[in-house]
């Protein structure tokens, strides 16, 4: 049995671990497209910030680590699938056969379609090239403008911070991290980041970059422009799926996937940010881009590649982030529903803020900001399902009474 693995990321890389596990004498194909070893985009920011060495943002540190498993790794990208044929055809010309295919080709940056972001003045911030890229180019003082303060903007915006640049962010949303937090929620993340001496200005869209005099000049949506060294880009991802085209593999915004993370190809799976798979929320099939979906994707892929079923729940909309020491997190329906209850507390002075969202006596979203001893409890309530009988009412009525609730109703402590 051949298994290829095309991908070379956090999905890709446990996947083909947990494979050779399973099936000590299959042959196994990893496929990466980036000439360094396997490494995490999320460990990107720590580079930049001087945090880590370059080593650091590694996957795995050992330098034989794939050739003491047995799996072959490949420096190439795939130009076209071929189902029909079992077989996968490599920009370099050469075709590869398989008996199971996973497709873990990640996503990539996007850039807003406005005139002058071909600029070499404007970077993305995704790969470790774009990285050094940033490292090489942009100095301490620089002039920069981030476009885009969702999750991935944030991230990239504490690296930037690091590096003591003079920093504008510009958001097209009303308000920060718009997909992981409310309007409360948002707007505190962005008076923070105020007071640690970075312009935010949100509800304002990038309209137009013209280089002039050695710096870029930003033109906005109201009429107003601002003059920077340089651009970097976090207005958001697209799933790799282009190479699919005529493979009859079916796509949305990703790879359309199952409960067993197979496409709708016989023998043709798919993981990571990549795959769009089961909400365990809502059942429908959503993108989850963050590493902790596409770990758990590669080890349940495997399962499945390998004939050993693993039960598979769904992946949980959950974000943890650290914005210049403001921690954050978000989890499930965070958001609410339709029908559902609400409460939330609220105390400006200290910058902290909690939101927990009801279906009936179920936990199905929460949100919270500088309650760092709460990421755990919220996320293991919401992931659970457990009904919270008597204690619905009494978080209803004191939302800070979850770490109670918690234990009291999976921990089987008394409250």
């Amino acid at each position: 049995m051949h298994h290829v693995i095309v991908g070379a990321g956090p999905a890709g890389v446990i996947a083909a671990e947990t494979l050779r596990k399973k099936s000590p004498n299959d042959s196994i194909t990893l496929i990466g497209d980036e000439p360094y070893p396997a490494y995490s985009r999320m460990a990107l920011p720590y580079l930049m910030a001087g945090d880590v060495a370059e080593d650091g943002t590694y996957l795995r540190h050992a330098e034989n680590h794939f050739e003491s498993l047995e799996i072959n790794v490949l420096n190439d990208s795939v130009s076209q699938v071929h189902p029909a044929d079992h077989s996968i055809s490599l920009k370099d010309g050469t075709g590869i056969s398989f008996d199971r295919l996973l497709l873990a080709t990640g996503a990539s940056a996007i850039r807003p379609p406005i005139g002058g972001m071909d600029s070499p003045r404007v970077h993305n911030c995704w790969t470790l090239t774009d990285a050094h890229r940033i490292l090489s180019e942009v100095k301490a003082g620089d002039r920069v403008v981030l476009l885009g303060a969702g999750f991935i903007g944030c991230i990239v915006l504490q690296a930037l911070v690091e590096m003591k640049l003079e920093l504008t962010v510009i958001e097209l949303a009303d308000r920060m991290l718009a997909r992981m937090m409310d309007g409360p929620g948002g707007n505190m993340i962005e008076r923070w980041c105020q007071a640690k001496g970075v312009k935010v200005r949100t509800g304002t869209a990038a309209k137009n970059v013209v280089e002039k005099n050695d710096s870029l000049e930003i033109e906005l949506g109201d009429g107003s422009s601002i003059v920077a060294d340089h651009i970097v880009c976090a207005a958001g991802v697209r799933s790799n799926t282009g190479f699919l085209e005529g493979s009859g593999i079916k796509t949305d915004a990703g790879v359309l996937v199952d409960w067993n993370l197979k496409t709708n190809i016989d023998n043709v799976f798919a993981a990571g940010d990549v795959a769009q798979g089961p909400d365990r929320s809502t059942g429908e099939q959503q993108v989850h881009a963050i590493q902790p979906t596409a770990s758990e994707h590669g080890r349940v892929a495997a399962c499945q590649m390998a004939g050993d079923p693993m039960p598979y729940g769904g992946s949980l909309s959950m974000n943890v982030l650290n914005t210049l020491g403001l921690i954050t997190s978000s989890f499930g329906l965070w958001d609410g529903i339709d029908g559902g209850d609400s409460t939330r507390v609220e105390d400006q002075p200290h910058n902290r803020y909690l939101r927990l969202e009801f279906r009936d006596d179920v936990l199905v979203g929460a949100l919270a900001i500088g309650l760092t001893q709460h990421v755990g409890i919220l996320r293991g309530l919401v992931q659970t399902g457990v009904r919270l009988g008597e204690w619905k009412k009494r978080l209803m009525s004191d939302p800070s009474q979850i770490m109670h609730a918690y234990l009291a109703k999976v921990q089987g402590t008394r409250a």
